[in-house]
C-alpha cells in the first residue's frame, strides 16, 4: 500500500504543479493575441510547416501535405498527452483506484453524471443551432487545473476527496477518448487502418507473449501506428491511447528477485575490497562487472509502463500541455461583443460546465451513496462533495481540444473563438466557486494524509 500511496501523492503533486504552468500559458496566450503588435505574429505562427523528413518521406505529413505547427501541437504532441493518459488509465486499472470495483464505483458513477448532464443541458440550449455539434465540449474535467485549485488549500483537503476527484477525471478522460474515437473521424482509409491494426497486434504480441521490455520497440512501432491513424482518417490521439495499452506493466525482475540480485553481487565484495577502495577509486574489471549487474537489474525492476509514465510526466505537464494552451487559448476579443459571453455557444458551454457538471456529479453520487451502492469517500460529506462537484466544471484542456474538433472549418472561426471564451469563463467560474465552497466547508486544520486515508471507507452521511 505504501508504494501505491507514494505513486498517488507524486501524481497529485505533478498534476497540481502542471496546473500552474497551464495557467501561465493561458494568460500569456490571451495577452499576446490581444496586443496589436503581436496579434499577427501569433496567428501566423501556427501556420508554419513542420517536417521530419527522410528523402521524400515526411513523418509529419497529412494526406501528402506537411503539417502546420498548430496541427503538430494538436495532432502529434497531444497524441503524446493521450499516450500518457492511456498509461495512467492502465496503471489505475491494474493497481490504482480503478483496480478495486468498490473504490472505483463512486467516481465512475459521478463521472457518468458529470458527462451526461452537461451534454443534455448544452443540447437543450443549442438544439437546431449552428453550434449544436459542440455538445461534447462541456463533458470533460481538467485534472491538472482542478487539482491545482485543491493544492491551494494544502493538507486541509482529505486525501479521499483528492483521489475521488482524480479518479473521476480519469474516467472523464476515458469518456472523452471514446467520444473523439466515435464522433470525430473523417473518411476512413481501410488499408492504412488494417496496417495500423497489424502493427498493434505486433505490439500486443511483443508485450504479452514475447516479453519484450525495450521501450524503443514500443515507441518506434507506436510512431508508425500514429502516422497510419493520422492518414487513415482516425484521430491520431486515439493511437496514443491504444499504444499505451500495449506497454508491459510487468518488470523483468520482481522486487524480490532484484533484492536477491543485489545481495548476490554485493556479497562478492570482501572486507579487503572495502579497505582497498578507501584509498582508491579505480575498480577492477570483476568489480565493475558486479556493479554493472546491479545497475542492469535496477533498470529491469521498474516496468516499462511505470518508467514511461514517470519520464513523460514532466514533458506533458510542463511542455506539451502549456504549449497546447498557448496555441489554443488565444481568444481575440476584438471581434467580440460583451453579450457574446452570455449568449450562443459561450452560454451553452458555461451552463454545461458550471451547472451541468455540478448537478451531474453531485446527483449521481448522491443516488449511489443513498442506495448504498458505493460509500462516501473518507473525509467527505455532502457539503464537501458539492464543492468537489463544482470543481469538476473546470474543463479546460480536453474541452478546448474537442472544441477545435467541433468547429474546424474557416467559416467557424468566430464560433470557435466564442466556444473558447465559454470554456475559459466556465472553468474560471467553476474554479472560483469550488475553491470558495471548499474553503468554507473544510476543517481549519491540516488533515492526516497517511496510508489509511486512501481507504474508501464509508462515513456517516450528512443530510442535504
Amino acid at each position: 500500500m505504501s508504494s501505491v500511496m507514494y505513486t498517488a501523492r507524486k501524481t497529485l503533486k505533478n498534476l497540481a504543479n502542471g496546473g500552474n504552468a497551464l495557467m501561465v500559458a493561458t494568460v500569456l496566450a490571451l495577452l499576446v493575441v490581444n496586443i496589436p503588435i503581436f496579434h499577427d505574429w501569433y496567428e501566423n505562427l501556427w501556420n508554419n510547416e513542420v517536417r521530419l523528413q527522410l528523402g521524400s518521406f515526411n513523418l509529419f505529413s497529412h494526406l501528402g501535405h506537411p503539417m502546420s505547427l498548430g496541427a503538430f501541437v494538436n495532432d502529434a504532441l497531444m497524441a503524446i498527452f493521450f499516450f500518457s493518459v492511456g498509461l495512467e488509465i492502465k496503471r489505475e486499472v491494474l493497481v490504482g483506484e480503478l483496480s478495486s470495483f468498490r473504490k472505483a464505483l463512486l467516481p465512475i458513477i459521478g463521472a457518468c453524471g458529470g458527462m451526461i448532464v452537461p451534454v443534455v443541458i448544452y443540447y437543450l440550449l443549442a438544439k437546431e443551432t449552428p453550434y449544436e455539434a459542440g455538445m461534447a465540449i462541456p463533458m470533460a474535467t481538467d485534472i491538472a487545473f482542478s487539482l491545482g485549485v485543491l493544492s491551494m488549500l494544502g493538507k486541509r483537503v482529505p486525501i479521499g476527496l483528492k483521489i475521488f476527484l482524480t479518479t473521476l477525471a480519469v474516467v472523464d478522460d476515458i469518456g472523452g477518448i471514446l467520444v473523439i474515437a466515435i464522433f470525430y473521424t473523417s473518411q476512413i482509409n481501410y488499408w492504412m487502418l488494417i496496417a495500423a491494426a497489424v502493427i498493434l497486434c505486433i505490439l500486443i504480441a511483443g508485450g504479452a507473449w514475447l516479453k519484450i521490455q525495450s521501450k524503443m520497440f514500443y515507441l518506434l512501432f507506436g510512431c508508425a501506428v500514429w502516422f497510419l491513424f493520422l492518414n487513415a482518417g482516425i484521430h491520431p490521439t486515439i493511437a496514443g491511447v491504444l499504444i499505451a495499452f500495449t506497454i508491459p506493466a510487468k518488470p523483468v525482475y520482481a522486487p524480490q528477485g532484484f533484492i536477491k540480485n543485489i545481495r548476490e553481487n554485493i556479497s562478492h565484495f570482501s572486507k579487503e575490497d572495502e579497505v582497498a577502495l578507501e584509498s582508491r577509486t579505480i575498480l577492477s574489471h570483476q568489480q565493475m562487472d558486479w556493479l554493472k549487474q546491479i545497475e542492469s537489474a535496477s533498470d529491469k525492476v521498474i516496468s516499462p509502463l511505470q518508467d514511461l509514465e514517470d519520464t513523460l510526466n514532466p514533458l506533458v505537464n510542463y511542455f506539451i500541455l502549456p504549449l497546447f494552451a498557448f496555441a489554443n487559448a488565444g481568444i481575440f476579443f476584438g471581434d467580440m461583443a460583451p453579450k457574446d459571453v452570455v449568449s450562443g455557444v459561450s452560454l451553452a458551454i458555461i451552463c454545461g460546465l458550471v451547472l451541468g457538471k455540478f448537478l451531474g456529479i453531485l446527483s449521481f453520487s448522491w443516488v449511489a451513496i443513498k442506495a448504498k451502492v458505493a460509500p462516501m469517500p473518507k473525509g467527505g460529506n455532502w457539503k464537501r462533495m458539492a464543492s468537489i462537484s463544482m470543481l469538476g466544471g473546470i474543463g479546460f484542456t480536453v474541452s478546448l481540444f474537442i472544441a477545435g474538433l467541433s468547429f474546424k472549418t474557416p467559416e467557424q472561426v468566430l464560433m470557435l473563438n466564442e466556444a473558447k471564451l465559454g470554456i475559459l469563463s466556465g472553468s474560471i467560474i467553476a474554479g472560483i466557486l469550488g475553491y470558495l465552497m471548499l474553503r468554507m466547508t473544510l476543517p481549519k486544520e491540516d488533515q492526516d494524509q497517511g496510508e489509511d486515508a486512501a481507504e474508501e471507507i464509508a462515513v456517516p452521511n450528512e443530510e442535504l
